[in-house]
């Protein structure tokens, strides 16, 4: 919690100081008391504050604690995933806007304009997710809007090639395998494909969003500059399992299914996306903790490769008789 204290009306410094604040992601609980998680580099980035407000000639307290009356840790957190949440959707509204004006435009006259107002947007987008500690919901309709974005300008640019083939890489054993916290659609199903079908003693590890330097040794999966990550159009369960040389009949059709519900481009339209949509988005709201996420939709993630397995064969006998 940081207790900050300007002396007099200080109206500039106060709205320079609300404006750091709410760019650090804190929120406020009681008047002049914010909070950020009791995290190391929260506590780091509340040191920083305290030290500016300092020089703006102000004091301010610092401390770590718990309310006792009140005021839940979950009251709390609520109030931070309010705050994210108005954040995207904020973001969603202008990259609406931005849409509608790419869809209008005919020619690549002008495109560079839109390429830079894109390009601010997605960097907001880096910042809200950089301060959303508590993995709000509205992250990942955000990120559909920044993904379509994406496709779109590519398709203005010029015409869709063929997507290159990628290299093959050797699969790991026992290797720890890295993502960002918050796992949603395709970071569980690719943690899935890994322990089920590339590394089955691999050990998973979450690790925030941005900053994190990876240790020797370790593969990243879906999280910037990655290991196996997107590459174009396809999402990182795509890539796994064409890296990994996965050649499982029954594993496309759920790659398909996870290319849309992650991507929301609709390129497959397969009828099965909708129903597995709302079963990982009950599962995330139901289950907090990132294995508990992956634990719980190894279910229906296995109950899929069992269906598909099984038209599979049912297709490859009717075809050899």
């Amino acid at each position: 919690m940081l207790m900050p204290n300007l002396p007099g009306p200080a109206t500039t410094k106060r709205v320079r100081l609300w404006r750091r604040l709410q760019g650090v992601g804190a929120i406020a609980v009681r008047p002049a008391v914010y909070v950020l998680p009791a995290r190391e580099d929260c506590i780091e980035t509340f040191q920083w504050v305290a030290r500016e407000i300092a020089e703006m000639g102000g004091q301010a307290s610092l401390c770590e604690g718990q309310f006792v009356d009140g005021l839940t840790d979950g009251d709390i957190e609520r109030k931070f995933i309010e705050a994210r949440n108005s954040d995207y959707a904020t973001l969603g509204k202008e990259a609406r806007e931005l849409a509608k004006g790419l869809k209008a435009k005919r020619s690549t006259t002008g495109l560079e304009a839109l390429e830079l107002q894109f390009s601010k947007l997605k960097q907001r987008f880096e910042e809200i997710v950089s301060v959303d500690f508590c993995h709000a919901s509205g992250r990942e309709g955000a990120e559909g809007f920044i993904g379509a974005i994406e496709r779109t300008l590519a398709e203005k640019r010029g015409p869709a090639r063929k997507p290159d083939r990628l290299e093959r890489s050797p699969r790991p054993r026992g290797a720890t395998w890295v993502t960002r916290t918050g796992v949603h659609v395709d970071r569980i199903a690719c943690a899935w494909l890994i322990k089920r079908f590339i590394d089955a003693d691999a050990k998973l590890k979450f690790v925030p969003a941005k900053g994190y330097a990876p240790l020797k040794g370790e593969l990243r999966f879906d999280m910037y500059d990655a290991e196996f990550t997107h590459v174009g159009d396809r999402c990182s369960f795509e890539v796994l399992l064409e890296r990994m040389g996965i050649e499982d009949p029954a594993l496309v059709p759920i790659a398909e299914i996870i290319h849309d519900i992650d991507l929301r481009d609709e390129k497959f339209g397969r009828e099965e996306t909708a129903g597995v949509r709302s079963q990982i988005t009950g599962l995330c709201a139901k289950h907090r903790e990132d294995l508990e996420r992956i634990a719980a939709a190894t279910g229906v993630l296995e109950a899929l490769y069992s269906f598909f397995s099984l038209r599979s064969r049912r297709g490859k006998e009717g075809a050899e008789s």
